[in-house]
């Protein structure tokens, strides 16, 4: 026969619904720390978290090339000294706050996959503490000094700019309560100014002069609590710093409002005593189809145009290297011969997918190219590597962020090892010297120093006649640089 619900069992199972949405992925051994999505219970109204969060994670630490312990270092040792200075100190590793613990696994074809067992479904601000008690235990564990984070995702956007600006006082003091005793302090801070429909135009470069100010107050706040956490940088990522279409959009105006807005920037950070670097991160386009930080080149250019080059550094971020069109290792150079290397978000893509992925680093070739350019810089303190990774939508276990995290920070470790072994070997530079050996000639030297002329060396060229090109000994570079893998 036919079986009628009432309308108590249709109450029951739709709540039994909620429930299982909210923590069907995680399966903890002890369910007095899972809080569901009740709205009502005591997990929503406190951000006290009975245990831990991360129970059976032991402390991270560095068992040897040979360990197949997953939950280990194999090549970061971080008090090992290479070519003068602790592993620790040439990668000042970081977490990325919005990936690790607002990451949800949903992309623009499916719904959230993960499901972490401390969330009570709430964007409230003692669900944000909550997350905070759980990043110190995560660094805590991992091992790591630094972490970066945006300030509407450490806190939640309130319906005033007064508001907004509690709701991010409350956590940051929290933040600083779990510093104490510790070494751990944000590599970076930055202001979101591209979720909210009112960036829908940019910010800095926005066409409405309200959004604008709305911005400036915004990143003014970010810098303050940065600088009272005693974090040592600052980043404007400009997501929305662009255009689709130039048929509606004062290019020359827009870019020079945003030199205004960093002029602003550098002038109020001096004004607070805070003396961390500010960051200019470059990425091509996604979500608008053209930002006017398109690559370090480019972000090189727009600095000295405005007479900002010597107030800010770039942060390069391997996958936005890739989107436009260079290698992350070519990126890294030019930041560098700009005097403009500052940080690293150290991720990669997919070449088959077309957006930002933002993978974990695993390419150790790719890895040791990074760090000849870090060695070559003489490191990137008061800069780190900021893991700006996520987990992949279909990895839902909370372990996998310890994993994903100590196979990057190995990987970057491992070719340190390798950059090391290829300086030390020489063979590498003694090819790259013998290329460019005519250059230590009379001639070179004249030309270099600024003392030749097209007379000159018109002279010089009739006399010398048809020039020998030698070869450039590509594969040989290859096979030395693959050597030290």
């Amino acid at each position: 026969g036919l079986f009628v619900w009432s309308k108590t069992m249709k109450k029951v199972c739709f709540f039994m619904f909620l429930l299982c949405l909210n923590a069907a992925s995680f399966l903890v051994s002890a369910e007095s720390q899972t809080c569901p999505a009740d709205l009502g219970g005591k997990c929503s109204d406190s951000d006290e978290w009975q245990g831990e969060f991360f129970p059976g994670i032991p402390q991270i630490k560095y068992e040897g090339p040979s360990s197949k312990n997953p939950l280990a270092y194999r090549w970061y040792n971080a008090e090992e000294e290479i070519l003068g200075k602790k592993m620790k100190e040439w990668f000042r590793f970081s977490v990325a706050f919005w990936h690790t613990f607002r990451g949800t696994g949903g992309d623009p074809f499916g719904a959230a996959t993960k499901y972490w067992p401390w969330e009570d479904g709430t964007n409230s601000v003692s669900m944000a503490k909550r997350r905070m008690r759980a990043n110190f235990e995560f660094l805590k564990k991992l091992g790591v000094d630094w972490w970066c984070f945006h300030d509407r995702d450490i806190a939640p956007d309130g319906n005033t700019l007064e508001e907004s600006n509690k709701n991010l006082d409350e956590v940051i003091e929290l933040a600083k309560e779990l510093q104490k005793g510790s070494k751990i302090r944000p590599l970076w801070g930055t202001a979101q100014l591209f979720l909210h429909p009112r960036y829908m135009h940019g910010g800095a470069t926005s066409s409405e002069v309200g959004v604008y100010a709305y911005a400036a107050a915004q990143v003014k706040k970010a810098m303050e609590v940065t600088h009272y956490l005693g974090g040592e940088n600052y980043v404007f990522w400009g997501g929305r710093e662009g255009y689709q279409t130039l048929l509606n959009t004062d290019m020359e105006r827009e870019l020079d409002h945003m030199a205004r807005f960093f002029e602003s920037a550098v002038a109020y950070k001096k004004k607070i005593g805070f003396n961390g670097t500010l960051l200019i991160e470059p990425k091509p386009q996604e979500p608008t189809k053209h930002q006017y930080d398109w690559d370090a080149a480019t972000a090189a250019n727009f600095l000295r145009k405005y007479g900002l080059i010597n107030e800010f550094k770039l942060n390069i971020e391997c996958n936005h290297a890739t989107l436009s069109g260079h290698t992350c290792h070519h990126e890294l150079e030019t930041a560098r011969i700009n005097g403009l290397l500052g940080n690293i978000d150290a991720n990669t893509g997919d070449a088959q997918t077309g957006w930002d992925t933002d993978q974990f680093l695993t390419d150790v070739g790719e890895a040791t190219m990074i760090m000849m350019s870090v060695i070559k810089n003489g490191g990137i303190a008061p800069g780190g590597f900021n893991f700006d990774a996520k987990l992949r939508r279909e990895s839902t276990d909370v372990e996998d962020l310890f994993i994903a995290h100590i196979s990057g920070m190995d990987t970057v470790a491992r070719g340190l090892r390798n950059a090391a072994k290829i300086l030390e070997d020489g063979r590498l530079s003694e090819l790259v010297g013998k290329r460019y050996s005519s250059w230590d000639s009379e001639l070179g030297k004249q030309i270099e120093e600024g003392k030749a002329d097209f007379e000159y060396l018109e002279k010089k060229a009739k006399e010398f006649g048809e020039p020998k090109v030698p070869s450039a000994k590509q594969e040989l570079a290859e096979m030395i640089f693959q050597s030290a893998m």
